[in-house]
């Protein structure tokens, strides 16, 4: 019973925390929301976000062995095409990674 009040204590206090952090930015900037430098971050920021997020991905690439570059390469044309032609963001990174996994996946398992 003891553990129970102070797992729900320490998840009642991480959920204030993680709202928090959320929150306090909109508190806090809420007079300088159309500042330059505010607006230049939100056009800029998340294109740059996702550009690292794809050299950290492909970092490792090897083209020595198919568990290693040609599914890698194939997911990420399909998220490409499925994005130009289509436009959801969410569907092209599901269909991408259930691609990816699925060619991992049956190259594991077939040697």
């Amino acid at each position: 019973m003891q553990e129970t009040h102070y797992l729900l204590l320490f998840i009642a206090v991480m959920a204030v925390a993680t709202f928090i952090t959320r929150v306090l930015p909109f508190i806090l900037l809420y007079k300088v929301s159309d500042h330059p430098m505010l607006i230049y971050l939100g056009r800029y920021l998340p294109p740059v976000m996702m550009v690292l997020l794809l050299i950290y991905c492909f970092r490792d690439l090897r083209f020595g062995s198919f568990n290693d570059g040609p599914a890698e390469l194939m997911a990420l044309l399909l998220v490409v095409a499925l994005h130009l032609w289509r436009g959801n963001a969410l569907l092209s990174i599901m269909a991408g990674t259930g691609l990816y996994m699925f060619l991992y996946q049956s190259s594991v398992l077939a040697g």
